[in-house]
């Protein structure tokens, strides 16, 4: 009789054992670097995450991490499981709160991650225009810098990204979402205050105080002093737009912020918004999404908010 051909089922390799809990462990050690760190996160014993992992490798016959008493780093093999571990996980959870959401009525939930400046200028009012026209839909936000949002993306960790950037990376596409105007900011009496305009290149002798690094704005500016010759002197970097005027209100240097975004301290600290002639400060925000992935109707309905596309209320 001739051997009956492999079913899906059949074709899993003999002793295989890749459950979701296993998965979560292998992601949390490669992210943290230490079994002991992940079994920590994970309020496991390290003896069983441990042999979690021993169990995983033995089964399949391949290494995972490579132990040293430095903590663990991913195998070529380990990077692979990571990879596509990490968009395994992110599909159950969003399956585990889907389910939780059904069960209290709700009718879908979307994931977003937005740059600084989308979350400041444009979301109260999208998310606002959610929530009364989509009652029914649970938004999770998120804020990233807008060099990490693709990733997350392409890794299943999030459904749509708000990012400042001219040129889609692989895997993602980009649609226009709004735009905004980046100004010098300096305290009242600073010898730039009292200009109509002023170019990056007018500031470069100043001190300045910046968002953290790796975030678009900063790279911009630092770019931009590269074409002109100069390094930025960087002396602070803050986390969030509103200590960032605060720092220039005392006294302590510059910076370079969105418009639409310092206008609320411009009401209430002594500092002057001097605009910017330089042709990169006008910045094009767009809509980020995996290419090739059709959206869910939850976020496919926050897509057309987000695009103009939607109706406006009332």
């Amino acid at each position: 009789m001739p051997p009956r051909p492999a079913t899906a089922a059949s074709s899993m390799p003999e002793g295989l054992h890749l459950d979701l809990a296993t998965l979560r462990v292998v992601v949390t050690a490669a992210e943290l670097g230490s079994i002991s760190a992940a079994s920590d996160r994970l309020n496991l014993a390290i003896a069983a995450a441990s042999a979690r992992i021993s169990a995983l490798e033995e089964s399949v016959g391949l290494r995972i991490f490579e132990r040293s008493s430095r903590g663990v780093r991913l195998t070529p093999a380990g990077q692979m499981l990571v990879r596509r571990g990490r968009e395994l996980l992110a599909d159950a959870d969003r399956l585990s709160l889907d389910l939780h959401d059904h069960a209290r009525g709700l009718q879908g939930h979307v994931r977003l991650a937005a740059n600084t400046s989308a979350l400041v200028e444009v979301m109260p009012a999208h998310l606002q225009h959610m929530a009364r026209a989509h009652p029914l839909i649970r938004i999770d936000v998120e804020e990233h810098g807008s060099l990490d949002i693709p990733m997350l993306l392409l890794e299943g960790r999030a459904d749509l990204g708000i990012v400042h950037m001219a040129h889609a990376p692989h895997g993602i596409a980009l649609t226009d979402c709004f735009v905004d105007t980046l100004v010098l900011v300096v305290p009242q009496g600073h010898a730039l205050a009292a200009r109509d305009s002023a170019a990056l290149a007018d500031a470069l002798d100043e001190d300045f105080i910046s968002l953290g690094d790796g975030t678009a704005l900063s790279s911009r500016l630092a770019a931009a002093a590269s074409v002109a010759g100069r390094l930025l002197k960087i002396r602070m970097q803050m986390r969030s737009f509103d200590v960032v005027c605060r720092m220039v209100a005392g006294g302590l240097g510059v910076a370079v912020l969105p418009r639409e975004a310092v206008a609320p301290q411009l009401a209430s600290l002594p500092i002057r918004a001097v605009p910017l002639t330089d042709a990169w400060a006008v910045r094009s925000h767009r809509i980020a999404v995996r290419e090739g992935v059709e959206l869910a109707p939850p976020a496919r309905t926050l897509f057309d908010v987000l695009a103009g596309h939607a109706p406006r209320l009332a």
